[in-house]
């Protein structure tokens, strides 16, 4: 009688549990993850935390990171699955930009203008 009940009081529990797991209240709707970024497209910061770059459809911009100031803009050419080329304009020097990157990871970036300087973007997220 004592296994009877035990067996019929731990059928009822499993019953009960079974009924609350199906009782769910829905809370707010949680906004959608954002999609993971591709190729260079966004917002990368050089090394010195001093320059903010974006590229955008073909297109570039650089600029303080501190002030917002206009640094430099232009455009790029994806060269190839991982590299691009860009081109564009110093607005502080007034002089021409020619740099190669290569997309090392989906975060990082690695540079070299045509001087043979090279530098490291990292994308902001």
């Amino acid at each position: 009688m004592n296994i009877a009940r035990k067996s019929l009081s731990m059928s009822v529990a499993a019953v009960a549990l079974a009924g609350l797991a199906a009782c769910t209240t829905s809370g707010p709707n949680e906004p959608p993850m954002a999609a993971a970024p591709k190729g260079v497209e966004g917002s990368w910061i050089d090394g010195t935390g001093k320059a903010l770059s974006t590229f955008n459809g073909g297109k570039y911009k650089t600029v303080s990171a501190e002030t917002g100031e206009p640094f430099a803009e232009g455009t790029y050419t994806m060269t190839g699955a991982t590299s691009l080329e860009i081109t564009g304009t110093s607005l502080i020097r007034h002089t021409q930009i020619n740099t190669n990157c290569l997309m090392v990871s989906i975060n990082q970036l690695n540079c070299t203008d045509s001087a043979g300087k090279n530098f490291v973007f990292t994308r902001r997220t």
